[in-house]
C-alpha cells in the first residue's frame, strides 16, 4: 500500500487533496467571503449613518447653529422634526431669515446650550408628578421638609449642648 492510499483510508487528507478542493471550489468559496463582507460592511455603514441622523435631529432645535448645504451658517429659528417636508426657518444674519428645505440643513455646528428639548420636557413633567404623588402620599419628603427637619434638629442639638449636664 502507498502513502497516499494509507493517508486516505486512515482519514487524514494530503495536501493534493486540499490543493485539487481549492483548484476545484477556492473561487466559490473567495466569492462567498466577500459578498458576506460586502453585507457585513454595508450594514455596519447604514447603522452609523442612522446614529447620526438621529444625533443630528436630536441636535437641529431653534437655536442651534447649522451649515446649510450652500455654504451658509445659520441659526434656526423653525424647525419641525417630525414632518421634513416643512421647511425650515433658518436666520441668516440680524433680521435675514430664509426658508430652506429641511434636508438643506447639512449638520449642526453649535447645538444650543441651555433649550430643553420637548423629550427632556416631557421627561422631567412625569418626574415633576412622580414627585409630587410622592409627597402626597408621605413618601418622599419635599425639599422644604427636609429644610424644616434639619433646622429642628439642628436647634435639638444646640439645646442638648447648652443645657448643663446633671
Amino acid at each position: 500500500m502507498n502513502r497516499a492510499s494509507a493517508r486516505a483510508t486512515k482519514g487524514i487528507a494530503s495536501p493534493m487533496d486540499f490543493a485539487l478542493f481549492f483548484s476545484n471550489y477556492g473561487l466559490i468559496i473567495l466569492l462567498i467571503l466577500l459578498l458576506v463582507f460586502m453585507f457585513w460592511s454595508s450594514r455596519r455603514r447604514m447603522q452609523k449613518q442612522k446614529l447620526e441622523q438621529e444625533e443630528k435631529a436630536r441636535q437641529t432645535i431653534p437655536g442651534a447653529e447649522v451649515l446649510l448645504q450652500g455654504g451658509l451658517y445659520g441659526t434656526i429659528i423653525e424647525f419641525d422634526g417630525e414632518n421634513l417636508d416643512q421647511p425650515a426657518v433658518v436666520a441668516i444674519a440680524p433680521g435675514v431669515e430664509i426658508k430652506v428645505h429641511s434636508q438643506a440643513i447639512l449638520r449642526v455646528v453649535n447645538p444650543a446650550e441651555g433649550v430643553v428639548t420637548e423629550d427632556e420636557f416631557l421627561e422631567a413633567e412625569v418626574s415633576q408628578e412622580e414627585y409630587a404623588a410622592g409627597v402626597a402620599d408621605g413618601e418622599i419628603s419635599s425639599l422644604s421638609d427636609d429644610a424644616r427637619e434639619a433646622r429642628e434638629t439642628e436647634a435639638r442639638e444646640n439645646d442638648d449642648k447648652s443645657k448643663p449636664d446633671a
